[in-house]
């Protein structure tokens, strides 16, 4: 016979107050219930003030004030209170970062609003100006910007909100409104430097960045290669130019891109690229980002340019750089940590306001696969 509902809370009360935390589907299996009827009844207890309800887990009144300390009362300030977050779509890159966010949010008691931003012009604004009318009293946003021109246009209306608001994986220019907005981003220069270093110090001494200029992180990368690879004595030779998928590039090859020459061209495809290396004798490549990375192996392969044989490849960012055919080595910057340290960053903000703002770099790391070796070897080996 099934217990009453009464009786069943009761139960659940008594679990979560000696454990101080437990996930809804373990008390499901514990009290012989569905899910769905274990957190109906914790959205009950948590409605009624008798715990306080996360992403997928219930916890106990006492264990959070214990955890909160001094800083409870502002930490009830803002409990039950709601952010947005606010990511392009079709972004893969984010969703580490956008999960890991949410889950510091929901541990704080913060109802979490995720919009998700169109590929069109000035997508941000009103959805940001909708939020806010909502009722959100603080911002996590990671903008699109696919060109300086729009970057520069969300300055002054992201700089001119009065509720707090944490920048992810964007750094404004240093002079801008937006430098003293907290921040919280990746170390892209560090991650250029890994990969470049790492080809150097296998004896690569020629090496081109094929990367799209469609978003901030792509810019900076951009960027970021030409100083370092301009500042390497052992860089013998080096070339940036414009990536893109097969459906967008054709075959456009073009003159690359060198020491702030231009793009030169449309963007380059397999058959491209697979030009560009035999005509600069280039024996490694970095590649932004995955996706383009792997189709773009691929397309050497059709044009029977093996890798790592041929050209070794790095991939920048490391989201399905692992799973293809060669699994690239590949840069990782920190997506899961940045998503973290940013909403941790917000919680502070709305629990306890008037601290200075923050600019915070996360350093990335080198992934070493199958994709690279010593361009003097035949050795299919890392």
């Amino acid at each position: 016979m099934r217990e009453p509902s009464e009786v069943r809370r009761r139960r659940i009360l008594a679990v979560v107050r000696s454990r101080g935390s437990v996930r809804v589907s373990d008390l499901a299996g514990e009290l012989e219930v569905s899910i769905v009827t274990a957190r109906r009844d914790v959205e009950e207890l948590a409605r009624a003030g008798e715990l306080r309800r996360g992403h997928g887990v219930a916890r106990s009144l006492e264990s959070a004030a214990q955890a909160r300390g001094p800083a409870s009362a502002s930490s009830d300030a803002v409990d039950g209170a709601a952010v947005a977050l606010v990511v392009p779509e079709r972004h893969t890159y984010l969703y580490e970062t956008m999960h890991c966010a949410r889950t510091v949010l929901d541990a704080a008691g913060i109802r979490v609003a995720l919009h998700i931003t169109p590929q069109a012009a000035g997508a941000e604004r009103p959805l940001v100006e909708r939020a806010l009318a909502d009722g959100a009293r603080g911002l996590l946003i990671a903008p699109r910007w696919p060109t300086v021109a729009e970057e520069e246009a969300g300055h002054a209306w992201l700089a001119g909100l009065d509720v707090p608001t944490v920048l992810m994986e964007r750094r404004p220019r240093r002079g801008s409104v937006l430098h003293a907005v907290d921040s919280v981003c990746s170390d892209h220069w560090y991650g250029m430097h890994l990969a470049v270093d790492h080809l150097v110090s296998l004896g690569h001494r020629r090496i081109v960045l094929a990367a799209r200029d469609d978003s901030p992180t792509a810019r900076a990368l951009r960027s970021a290669f030409a100083r370092i690879a301009g500042d390497r004595e052992e860089v013998e030779d080096w070339a940036v130019v414009l990536s893109a998928s097969a459906s967008e590039a054709g075959d456009a090859s073009g003159p690359a891109e060198r020491q702030g020459a231009g793009d030169g061209g449309g963007p380059v495809s397999g058959d491209g690229l697979a030009r560009l290396l035999r005509e600069r004798d280039f024996t490694a490549a970095v590649l932004h980002g995955d996706v383009d990375a792997l189709m773009l192996v691929q397309q050497l392969a059709d044009h029977e340019v093996r890798v790592p044989q041929d050209c070794s490849v790095v991939a920048y960012d490391d989201v399905v750089a692992a799973f293809g055919s060669t699994p690239l080595t590949a840069v990782a910057p920190p997506k899961a940590a940045v998503g973290r340290v940013a909403a941790e960053l917000l919680v502070q903000r709305l629990t306890r306001p008037g601290a200075p703002p923050q600019r915070t770099e996360l350093l990335p790391e080198l992934k070493i696969r199958g994709s690279v070796q010593d361009p003097r070897s035949d050795r299919s080996t890392v």
